[in-house]
């Protein structure tokens, strides 16, 4: 059996579909597994044994669909659920499933702070995309499989002692994800140990913004 899984972003997202990865591996019998994301996110699966190989798109599904077509999917699992993927799924025209994405849900709360959202992980929600292949949720962690060249020695370049410090990721790719400022800084502000901030090139002036207002209330920062 020849399984592809879909899910083109963002890091997070990602992640969270990695205990479906392991589960189909394991639970599935001679199961070869494909992950087609996008190219600026591979390096989160690279090493993960259960993937046999991974496909990247720049932008457009049309970069890879011949590809694809050549592999002869048994399945798809979509663990995206947009537009995209609908064109892939049209176009490989093999069986396929995917997870209940409840956008409509998701618009009520954003919009209008109606809660209809289900108590339930989105692990959870993602294994419903893979129940009819008879695959269960095992429980296991999410995980990513750092190469050697990804691992940073916080002690040389940050300054700091690993394990003894507090990683904060301080961005998002919508504003309607990033925590205020304000809220941060009254979260970090008891934190008794140097707090790591990260994030990317857009994230500049919030983390100087933050590092002005935690360090004022005596925190050790780090950007």
């Amino acid at each position: 059996m020849k399984i592809l899984i879909v899910r083109f972003s963002s890091i997070g997202d990602i992640v969270l579909t990695t205990p479906i990865v392991k589960a189909v591996k394991e639970q599935l019998q001679h199961v070869e597994i494909h992950y087609l994301t996008k190219k600026s996110f591979a390096s989160l699966l690279h090493d993960n044994p259960a993937i046999s190989k991974i496909y990247t798109i720049e932008k457009s599904i049309n970069e890879i669909t011949n590809q694809l077509k050549v592999e002869k999917y048994d399945y798809i699992i979509d663990l995206h659920k947009n537009i995209r993927t609908l064109r892939l799924k049209i176009k490989l025209g093999v069986p396929n499933f995917s997870f209940d994405k409840l956008n409509i849900h998701k618009w009520l709360l954003v919009n209008f702070k109606i809660n209809r959202m289900p108590h339930l992980h989105i692990v959870d929600r993602y294994f419903g995309a893979v129940e009819k292949l008879g695959v269960k949720n095992d429980g296991s962690h999410c995980n990513v499989m750092l190469n050697s060249k990804d691992v940073v020695d916080v002690k040389s370049t940050l300054n700091v002692t690993p394990k003894d410090y507090l990683a904060v990721a301080i961005g998002a790719q919508f504003a309607t994800k990033t925590m205020p400022i304000e809220l941060m800084t009254k979260i970090l502000n008891p934190i008794d140990k140097p707090i790591v901030l990260l994030g990317g090139k857009t994230d500049c002036e919030r983390g100087e913004t933050l590092t002005k207002q935690l360090q004022t209330a005596g925190c050790t920062v780090i950007n």
